[in-house]
């Protein structure tokens, strides 16, 4: 921009408010126009008159001064900029410097940076730019207004002098240009050059350090709005909540509230805001009641505050008392207020209630009360409504936007992600990080984590809650290596993770081919953020560490925690039921129920699989039995293969059959799959068929079935019948899963399958399991060839059992670590009878801990004892 171009006419959305009437000539040239000298000869007839219609062009002037600062008071910017014209005329181009300061921040206002330009101009020829402070500051205070920030820095650096005004407009430009940290510096430049601030700089300065969540910044400011004499301005209290609220610094708020002498409106609603934001919603309701008697007029901010309270605790009684109270007010027609109400009454579950104050206000019907009511929709389950009121939004010609389409994609439709998937990139709203975060989520609940990657990809700006999502995403596909890549580009790209980051690459760490050490690590990551404490992080923690076979760190991040939610307690009951210490597991549900925590079926759920895996059938009944009866929480699929689990394991095959029966929806393949495997161990070949028959009519290419049928026959020496299974294997196509084991030896995961001889020290591994076995056999074990369904002979079977993937494994870790040291075994299937066996025998003769973790549950073997008592 350059003023002091010739500018042949006023250009920009009001210029043709200063189009002149009679003459053509520019304004920069009515700028520069000569007044008539002094000498004028009043005693001559025309002159006189000259100099009379002077004198009263000039009073016409001031009065279209007068005029100029009263619509600018009262906010009419083009009337105002149709008298700064006026006067500009009269005065045949000179302009003073208080009417052009004042035509400079209607322009602001409007805002019309071309017509700034123009008025910059003006400024530079009538020397007022840098003779007027006042003129300089609105000059500044133009540019910050319509997005000029360099143009703005400019003029206030090329002022000769700047007053604490000057100084607020710049700092309130940068504010308004998201440069927070900029506005930081200038203010301690302004301090430093000797400029006192004053309440209004304090406020904005404020509200950058609230936006930056800065605290330490924040206590200076505060120390300097005391230092001078801010403390009992309204306003500037209210700045200081707002800050300490978005730094969640909720008593320090507290503290400035309760110290003020006087308080307006917005000091009650601040605090209220403040205490809502950081989940202290009962306080911020209690504070609400209080302000009865301080409050003489509710105003549209309370309102929003008080509705979205009642919201957020599902008050409908108060909600209800609300809803009178804006229709008394006349608040009904302020559609914020109504869409605030609609959405109250969808949290407390008043779905139709919603739908009338949505129908009642067509008037107010946009973008936002559309989306609300889809909103709740959702939220009450009704997705069927949810789908028409998207597609009658759009015959209504109202265009979703982001928050609509993110909105949208949290309904559990497998079909509607890639449809709002085609119309986001039909409306160009891939890109955003809200969308394709909400795509992520959407496409990780279907488990496409290719097409995750690629909505991923596509976002522009990523902040940490895509990657966040990118994060979850790998975890619930258990792809500990994809998450933690993921992690590492993040930190590379500078974004600082949240507690939700850690929580997510913490649970990807829980996957069972993840490392031992792996999860330590991000332990370790999680204390150097300050994060550890944080509720999701604690209880990632638990569960991560209760699922790669570390009880004993599970239990004591457990008890380390102040607050634990309802995963914790979940967790650790698992924890425990998974690694066969189900009477501790007991313990904490009675714990839970002496603390009056509200349970859920994932409680009952590690409960029952606790009585399961130590034969516990009484009980395991009695916890069934009380989730329904007192808790009235209706049994899933999953609790019923837990009890026929649990009856089936103890041999209790009628009962088994009885519940199976009895069961409100037909069986799915988790309870016959669960019977089968129970009919295996029992060696019950009719009742096995039955499952079988069930099993290949639901799931006709899994693999389990199929072995599972042809070891039952093996066991009971049907040759004939396994023949056949092998052969409709074959025939459909369907192949074995084979059998593998992991173990992790100083960061590196190496993996076995049965007679494997690819690792590169295959040679030792073998030659240690042969002297295990000699040395075993002189301490009196006798392989258990029952274990091998193969027709062979009796030195094949024991040679085949010698070579299972989990006696690799151990073989391996025997001789790559040193004596003593604790080993952790993953195996894909279930561990057999044999090799069972022989991990209790090894870890009293080696003197070695050893931890596996097979397809149902972990066996700690110490001393030659199992941790599940050999039941299994």
């Amino acid at each position: 921009m350059n003023p002091r171009a010739p500018l042949p006419f006023l250009r920009g959305k009001n210029s043709a408010l200063f189009a002149p009437e009679q003459s053509t000539k520019p304004l920069c040239t009515l700028a520069c126009s000569v007044p008539p000298g002094d000498g004028v000869n009043l005693r001559d007839v025309p002159g006189a008159r000259k100099a009379f219609d002077e004198i009263s062009s000039r009073d016409a002037a001031a009065g279209s001064d007068r005029a100029l600062f009263d619509c600018a008071r009262r906010g009419l910017a083009l009337q105002a900029l149709e008298h700064f014209v006026d006067a500009h005329r009269r005065r045949g181009g000179r302009v003073g410097p208080a009417a052009l300061s004042c035509a400079l921040k209607v322009c602001g206002s409007v805002p019309d940076r071309a017509l700034g330009e123009q008025l910059h101009g003006l400024c530079i020829r009538c020397g007022h730019n840098r003779a007027d402070v006042s003129v300089g500051t609105a000059l500044v205070d133009m540019y910050m207004k319509c997005r000029g920030i360099e143009d703005g820095r400019k003029a206030f650096e090329g002022m000769p002098e700047r007053n604490v005004i000057t100084w607020t407009s710049l700092l309130n430009g940068y504010i308004q240009a998201g440069a927070h940290s900029d506005v930081m510096s200038l203010f301690f430049r302004m301090r430093a050059e000797g400029v006192w601030p004053n309440p209004f700089t304090f406020a904005s300065v404020l509200s950058a350090v609230a936006n930056q969540g800065t605290v330490d910044l924040g206590r200076r400011v505060h120390a300097q709005s005391v230092k001078f004499g801010c403390r009992s301005t309204v306003f500037v209290c209210n700045s200081l909540m707002n800050m300490y609220a978005k730094c969640g610094l909720v008593e320090e708020a507290k503290a400035v509230f309760f110290g003020m002498e006087t308080r307006d409106v917005v000091s009650w609603n601040t605090l209220m805001a403040c205490l809502m934001l950081n989940r202290r919603e009962l306080e911020a309701l209690q504070l609400f009641l209080d302000s009865q008697s301080s409050i003489a007029k509710l105003t549209q901010s309370t309102y929003l505050t008080v509705i979205k309270l009642c919201a957020n605790l599902k008050q409908l009684s108060l909600a209800l008392q609300l809803h009178s109270s804006v229709l008394k007010r006349g608040f009904h027609s302020d559609g914020n207020v109504m869409t605030a109400l609609m959405d109250a009454y969808s949290k407390c579950g008043e779905l139709d209630k919603a739908l009338n104050i949505f129908l009642l206000m067509p008037g107010s019907q946009n973008v936002v009360s559309w989306t609300a009511m889809i909103n709740g929709c959702i939220q009450n389950d009704d997705i069927a409504l949810a789908v028409g009121l998207f597609s009658r939004m759009r015959e209504d010609g109202v265009a979703p936007n982001e928050f609509t389409y993110s909105t949208m994609l949290t309904a559990s439709v497998a079909s509607l992600p890639r449809q709002i998937h085609a119309q986001v990139i039909k409306t160009n709203y891939q890109c955003l990080p809200t969308v394709g975060t909400a795509l992520l989520h959407s496409y990780s609940k279907l488990c496409s984590t290719e097409e995750a990657l690629s909505i991923f990809e596509m976002i522009g700006q990523k902040d940490v809650v895509a990657w966040s999502a990118m994060l979850t995403c790998y975890a619930q596909a258990d792809d500990c290596d994809g998450a933690t890549n993921v992690f590492i580009k993040m930190s590379m790209h500078g974004v600082k993770p949240n507690e939700f980051t850690i929580s997510s690459v913490i649970d990807a760490c829980a996957s069972p081919t993840a490392g031992v050490d792996l999860g330590r690590q991000f332990h370790a990551i999680s204390i150097k953020h300050r994060y550890q404490d944080a509720i999701c992080v604690s209880s990632a923690l638990v569960s991560m560490y209760a699922r790669k076979g570390s009880i004993e760190s599970a239990q004591s991040i457990f008890e380390r925690q102040t607050d634990r939610d309802l995963v914790s307690w979940n967790s650790m009951i698992s924890g425990y039921a998974q690694h066969g210490y189900s009477q501790k597991a007991l313990d904490i549900f009675r714990q839970m129920e002496a603390e009056g925590i509200e349970m859920d079926g994932v409680t009952f759920l590690a409960v029952i699989m606790g009585c399961t895996h130590a034969g516990l059938v009484k009980e395991g009944q009695k916890y069934f039995d009380l989730m329904i009866r007192d808790y009235e929480i209706t049994p899933t699929m999953e609790h019923y293969a837990c009890m026929v689990d649990l009856y089936s394991r103890a041999g209790k095959l009628d009962e088994t059959m009885s519940l199976i029966g009895d069961m409100p929806f037909p069986a799915g393949p988790m309870v016959w799959r669960t019977l089968l495997g129970a009919c295996r161990v029992h060696k019950n070949v009719e009742l096995g068929n039955l499952a079988a028959e069930k099993l290949l009519s639901l799931e006709p290419h899994d693999s389990a079935t199929y072995v599972l049928l042809s070891n039952i026959y093996s066991a009971a020496g049907k040759w004939k019948e396994k023949d056949e299974v092998r052969k409709l294997m074959d025939t459909r196509k369907v192949k074995k899963e084979a059998g593998c084991s992991w173990i992790q030896i100083k960061n590196k995961v190496h993996s076995f399958i049965a007679s494997d001889k690819s690792h590169p020290l295959s040679e030792q591994i073998y030659a240690k399991l042969k002297a295990m076995t000699v040395r075993l056999k002189k301490e009196g074990y006798c392989p258990d060839t029952s274990f091998v369904l193969h027709e062979m002979a009796e030195e094949q079977k024991e040679a085949v059992l010698a070579m299972h993937s989990e006696r690799l494994a151990l073989a391996f870790g025997l001789i790559a670590t040193p004596p003593g040291t604790p080993l952790q075994i993953v195996k894909n299937l279930r561990v057999c009878g044999d090799c069972h066996t022989v991990m209790k025998m090894v870890s009293a003769i080696e003197d070695r801990k050893i931890i596996m973790r097979d397809c149902s549950r972990f066996h700690h073997f110490s001393s030659g004892i199992c941790s599940c008592g050999d039941f299994w």
